[in-house]
């Protein structure tokens, strides 16, 4: 079986940002916390005026931008696996019992999917989070409770494309309860498609979150989430663009490697399937 060498590049990417963020403490250079008003708005060492001491400049605190940018990958992972995680719960739970009981079941849940479709995500967001306050737990909440119905599709459709093959029809016939046919039976073989699903998901929830932070209404300051750096840096973008560029072009670089990965994902489980 072979591998694209875009997919190749998505994995390098994705690959390369999961390690910075678990070897944050290890990497980063300075306290991503750390102020230092003597050393505001300091450029990248390769600009005029930049020091070696710090590589990527300080923003209007004094705060080492490279340490905030290496600290603001955990975030950004954070809210992209934990969003997936409760909008995939929801979504293949309500997908799989809808596609493999059919009938009313099966009405219930299309009727879940269209409302959910029916409500404007951003707007929804905003006032929820606006309501509420902001802060890491309720950014995640909101976007998994915001987020699920793709999963419900895609696990609906593959679920009734199933169910009806013969290896389900062999464990009913042997006895087998409808939580190991669904558990056992039904799940790891639509499992492939919910794969490609979730990596979409997951760069979607990423963005969502630097949408939020943008606005004032994502991941609370001092946390260095990379939607929050472009919104503190934008007062500053016509004087010193790089406090926008570095955080936007490393949000850029993450969803663009996850994209990849999913096509690369999807490729290879299509022609594993064939």
């Amino acid at each position: 079986m072979r591998v694209s060498p875009s997919t190749w590049l998505g994995i390098l990417v994705v690959g390369a940002i999961v390690l910075v963020a678990l070897a944050a403490d290890r990497l980063a250079p300075w306290d991503p916390f750390a102020q230092d008003l003597m050393q505001r708005m300091v450029p990248p060492r390769w600009m005029e005026g930049g020091s070696p001491a710090h590589w990527l400049g300080t923003d209007q605190l004094g705060r080492d931008y490279l340490s905030r940018l290496v600290f603001g990958s955990r975030i950004s992972l954070l809210i992209g696996v934990l969003t997936v995680v409760t909008s995939g719960l929801i979504g293949i739970t309500l997908g799989v019992v809808g596609g493999y009981f059919g009938g009313r079941t099966d009405d219930v849940v299309m009727f879940a999917i269209s409302c959910r479709l029916a409500i404007p995500l951003i707007l929804v967001a905003l006032t929820v989070v606006a309501l509420i306050g902001s802060s890491l737990t309720v950014v995640v909440l909101t976007l998994g409770l915001l987020l699920w119905e793709r999963f419900a599709v895609v696990a609906r459709t593959t679920t009734m494309q199933v169910r009806n093959l013969e290896y389900i029809a062999a464990a009913q016939a042997a006895g087998a309860s409808i939580r190991h046919i669904l558990l056992r039976e039904v799940l790891p073989n639509i499992l492939p498609h919910l794969v490609v699903v979730a990596t979409l998901e997951m760069a979607l929830a990423i963005l969502l979150e630097a949408a939020l932070s943008f606005l004032g209404l994502g991941v609370p300051p001092p946390l260095p989430s990379w939607g929050l750096m472009i919104a503190e840096g934008k007062d500053y973008m016509f004087f010193s663009p790089w406090v926008i560029m570095v955080p936007g072009v490393a949000l850029f670089v993450l969803v663009f490697g996850i994209n990849l990965l999913g096509d690369g994902l999807r490729d290879l489980l299509g022609t594993a399937r064939r």
